[in-house]
């Protein structure tokens, strides 16, 4: 048995590999096992309108960036090329209420992932981004990665305040 490390391109060492000095199949599960390896960025929530407040009975709009990107690894001396993009988002909006997408929102006015909240208070929101990939063995066809990589973001504060309207002459 001889200890081999799968590692990217830029020479990363990521963890190692048990291996027979014989045999170098690469098999789905070094696949997986180098995917989950790869760090993916995590996805900065942004909440609109802006400054950590919002109101309640408001639309408060949501979003994030996440990219697609690619990465290269050495597997038992073979090149596995990743193609990685972000697969659906989790929303979670502080006050027990979640959401799933497959977009990652966007900036007002498209307001496409929104929340009330119901009551005043402090809360904790996040997106959480799942991962998936293709890759390809020493440039072979592109296939499917069995799997995912979910990676939580952080929470933002956000204050809900109420507003009373009042009439003036």
């Amino acid at each position: 048995m001889e200890n081999v490390w799968y590692q990217t391109n830029d020479g990363l060492h990521l963890y190692p590999h048990t291996n027979c000095p014989e045999e170098n199949t690469v098999t789905m599960g070094d696949i997986r096992s180098a995917f989950e390896s790869i760090p993916v960025p995590e996805s900065v929530i942004v909440v609109q309108p802006p400054g950590g407040e919002t109101l309640v009975n408001f639309d408060t709009n949501f979003y994030t960036v996440a990219e697609p990107f690619t990465a290269t690894v050495t597997v038992l001396e073979h090149t596995v090329d990743f193609r990685i993009r972000p697969q659906s988002f989790g929303w979670h909006f502080g006050d027990g209420v979640d959401k799933t997408t497959t977009k990652p929102g966007a900036a007002y006015p498209k307001l496409e992932v929104t929340h009330r909240y119901r009551t005043k208070g402090e809360v904790e929101a996040r997106v959480d981004t799942v991962w998936e990939a293709e890759y390809r063995l020493d440039g072979g066809g592109w296939a499917m990665v069995d799997g995912t990589v979910t990676k939580a973001g952080a929470a933002q504060s956000l204050r809900i305040r109420s507003a009373t309207p009042i009439l003036v002459d």
